[in-house]
């Protein structure tokens, strides 16, 4: 399998994962760009989002591929994760540990509730991240572990140092929330109901999986106009008090060519910038500004879609804010000031969608508000005039 194909692979797999999970197109797709970086990434949101669902189908593509999986808790004994004891050879007066099976023999992992690590486990952790590297429970030379990267996931922040510090070594943070566009949720109950068609499953081998790691996506070129782009990125960040260290930005060029390759091409371009939305925040309250920042750069029909997104959320804190007032208030409000906004908000969402598709930039960020737009309007229609919003075909 030489470069391309693996990289169309890849790309199929992405479609496939994005028509089974709803507005998951750009999850998917980050998690791909960051196991190709060779990186580790976090999926955090609420339960019941498809965090590990996502993560399980993603790395059972791998043909070939150890794969390990475990849910942390503060009790957690590093032996469960690296390696358990051997009874067997400990009742001959040996000790030693069993490692298959175990994190230190995983090509690709998922480790959920990642923040939950015990402080006795830790260290070990930091280093399994790092330098994929384990430290045997007898003082024995160190393991290096085949790991490629790891799938994390968390309900929620860190609260402590010692989780922190896991924290900071997740190059990739990918906010995950609850379906936005109603379309999507009814599509979403409708596949409970009925049996869905058995979809494609398209796979990689591990082989050509790790050549790309460490082969084919290093080579990938970053042009200067590409450095000059990062370094007006850190700069505008700057002047906003967002400062990722200097090892964040280094790594980030890593994605930026794993992104570039995935898409089959031999040089990094402005498209692949977005992927640092996800890299340079701390807390999910910045990455809101690192998103206008990136694409401010890049691309201008997602800028317009964001600044859209304010109106429909400030729509949205109007509906709220009216609870209680009576119908004829609230169709009032609907006539006067929310019928008018929505409809053109979801006109010009239509054509930004048109002309970034006809220009080949991606439609994540349009997407996404078209979701809020749709899902701000049927809050209206059921809430405000008492209209069953998935009846009614016609936009407000």
């Amino acid at each position: 399998m030489d470069a391309q194909d693996a990289a169309r692979r890849l790309r199929a797999i992405g479609d496939e994962l994005s028509e089974r999970f709803y507005e998951r197109a750009d999850v998917v797709r980050t998690l791909l760009v960051t196991l190709l970086a060779g990186r580790h990434s976090l999926l955090l949101g609420p339960p019941g989002t498809a965090k590990s669902e996502m993560a399980r189908e993603l790395t059972g593509r791998i043909e070939g591929a150890a794969y390990w999986e475990i849910l942390l808790s503060k009790f957690t004994a590093p032996t469960r994760m690296f390696g358990p004891i051997d009874v067997a050879a400990l009742a001959r007066g040996e000790y030693r540990q069993v490692y298959e099976g175990r994190a230190t023999t995983a090509h690709v992992a998922f480790i959920d509730e990642i923040f939950k690590c015990s402080t006795a486990a830790l260290n070990e952790t930091l280093g399994y991240l790092n330098e994929r590297i384990y430290h045997p429970e007898n003082g024995g030379e160190p393991i290096r572990c085949p790991l490629i990267g790891a799938i994390t996931a968390s309900n929620e922040l860190p609260d402590g140092e010692d989780s922190a510090a896991i924290y900071d070594r997740l190059l990739v943070r990918i906010e995950v929330g609850y379906l936005e566009d109603p379309s999507n949720f009814a599509a979403l109950v409708r596949s409970a109901v009925h049996r869905p068609a058995t979809p494609a499953r398209t796979t990689v081998e591990l082989t050509a999986l790790r050549h790309a790691v460490t082969e084919a996506v290093p080579a990938v070129d970053v042009p200067d106009a590409i450095v000059d782009a990062v370094c007006t990125l850190r700069a505008a960040l700057r002047r906003k008090e967002l400062v990722a260290s200097d090892r964040r930005w280094r790594q980030a060029v890593g994605l930026l060519q794993a992104s570039a390759y995935l898409d089959g091409r031999t040089a990094v371009a402005e498209t692949d910038l977005p992927v640092l939305t996800h890299v340079l925040w701390d807390s999910p309250a910045q990455r809101p500004t690192v998103e206008r920042e990136v694409l401010h750069l890049v691309n201008p029909d997602a800028k317009e879609a964001l600044d859209l997104a304010d109106t429909i959320e400030e729509l949205e804190a109007q509906l709220d804010a009216m609870a209680g007032q009576s119908r004829e208030a609230l169709s009032e409000w609907v006539i006067k000031k929310a019928h008018h906004q929505l409809a053109t908000a979801g006109r010009r969402l239509e054509r930004l969608r048109a002309e970034a598709v006809g220009a080949g930039r991606s439609t994540t960020a349009i997407d996404r508000v078209t979701g809020r737009q749709r899902a701000v309007r049927a809050r209206v229609l059921t809430e405000a005039l008492g209209v069953d919003a998935s009846t009614v075909q016609a936009q407000l």
